[in-house]
């Protein structure tokens, strides 16, 4: 089976463009530039020159061998927390600013839910020099204040939205509003691996120097370029598709992905949209998302603002429904237990995001064997979170 995105815009069921009829000439124009742009030799050779000496990368594929011992496999850290901004989502964000800037837009916006989407779209207007406005759930403002004002001192204004449950949802409606006001001279830099179709696909071939990377450090270290085992957090998906995005049709290397289940995913404090969710349309794209019999939007709930989320997107939908990817939540609670535990165990504060990566190693060990390769990517680093790390030190080995 191939997993990849069909010429419809589809994964298996999933994806497609259901949009405004008023941004259908704005999305087809992207729809039919972004290819030949960024496979460019032009794109390319801007693009990585960028990633090189302005982001940092390669980011190091690292040996965690306290982590091994303890969960009885050879577990590799894909350290995405040690890019410029402190995530994966500036490999994202510099290449839409690029393909942007090639396609004659003269502003930008975007969504973020915890932050670090909103600095990394911030920090590549700044260099530049393009307007920029973020669009961030109020409640995602207060709880992320730390990225609030790196993305206002990078010259981003930044517009706390008071609807909803003032999360990411939020977020991203006004900025789709926004993006229906302004289609001609707008270019909306969405953060994740969601949206109308090509967003799905573009961000996530944007994310896959992360698994293209992956295949020639493990060839460099253990002699083959792939592992038995690989793990992400999913939310909307980026940092996981950028992940596996080399290896999706390689049945060799099975995929564990961790949802934000939040309080669990039996009550209605869950965002694990993957197995709690249906299928329908949110934010121009067919996906797996929490709602209602008559198609009202649950309110999502994680304790991680990244993942605070009502749905996934298209591709890991199709992973999920195929059973190529397993799917498994952690609660909040777990997810700061993984985070102290790693801290402890290897000296890393990753982002509440990435813990809920973590979080699943005492759920799955028992598949691993001690030869067992697992990479599992930290999305990012837990400085915007300490607040939270500090409230729940009870969760301290």
């Amino acid at each position: 089976m191939n997993y990849n995105v069909n010429e419809n815009g589809f994964y298996g069921n999933y994806g497609g463009a259901y949009i405004p009829e008023i941004l259908y000439k704005t999305v087809e124009d992207l729809k039919n530039c972004y290819l030949p742009i960024i496979n460019s030799d032009g794109f390319k050779k801007e693009f990585h020159a960028l990633l090189k000496d302005y982001v940092g990368r390669p980011s190091p594929l690292y040996f965690a061998k306290r982590m091994s011992e303890k969960y009885g496999c050879q577990l590799y850290l894909k350290r995405e927390d040690l890019n410029h901004t402190g995530a994966h989502k500036i490999n994202n964000a510099l290449g839409q600013i690029l393909l942007a800037k090639k396609m004659g837009k003269k502003r930008i916006i975007a969504e973020t839910g915890a932050g670090q989407h909103g600095v990394a779209t911030a920090t590549v207007c700044a260099l530049m020099n393009m307007p920029c406005t973020i669009f961030m759930g109020a409640l995602d403002v207060e709880r992320q204040h730390v990225n609030v004002e790196r993305m206002k001192m990078l010259g981003a204004t930044v517009h706390p939205v008071e609807s909803g449950n003032k999360t990411l949802k939020d977020g991203t409606n006004e900025a789709i509003r926004e993006w229906c006001c302004n289609p001609a001279d707008t270019f909306y830099i969405i953060g994740s691996t969601v949206g109308p179709h090509p967003y799905p696909d573009m961000v996530a071939r944007l994310q896959s120097v992360i698994s293209e990377e992956i295949k020639w450090q493990l060839e460099e270290k253990i002699g083959r370029d792939y592992p038995d085992y690989m793990m992400a957090c999913v939310g909307g998906g980026s940092n996981a598709a950028g992940t596996i995005y080399h290896y999706l049709n390689d049945e060799r290397v099975r995929f564990i992905l961790g949802e934000a289940g939040g309080l669990g995913i039996n009550t209605d404090m869950t965002a694990a949209s993957l197995e709690v969710g249906t299928t329908g349309i949110l934010h121009g794209s067919r996906i797996k998302l929490m709602q209602t019999e008559d198609g009202q939007m649950i309110e999502p709930y994680s304790i991680s603002a990244g993942l605070d989320y009502p749905g996934t997107g298209p591709l890991h939908c199709n992973l999920y429904e195929t059973g190529r990817a397993q799917v498994l939540a952690a609660n909040d609670d777990e997810a700061l237990r993984a985070a102290f535990e790693l801290t402890r165990l290897e000296g890393i504060i990753p982002a509440l995001e990435s813990a809920h990566a973590l979080a699943l190693l005492p759920k799955v060990a028992s598949q691993f064997k001690e030869d067992d390769v697992v990479v599992l990517t930290v999305s990012g680093r837990g400085d915007k979170d300490l607040d939270t790390y500090l409230s729940h030190q009870e969760c301290m080995m």
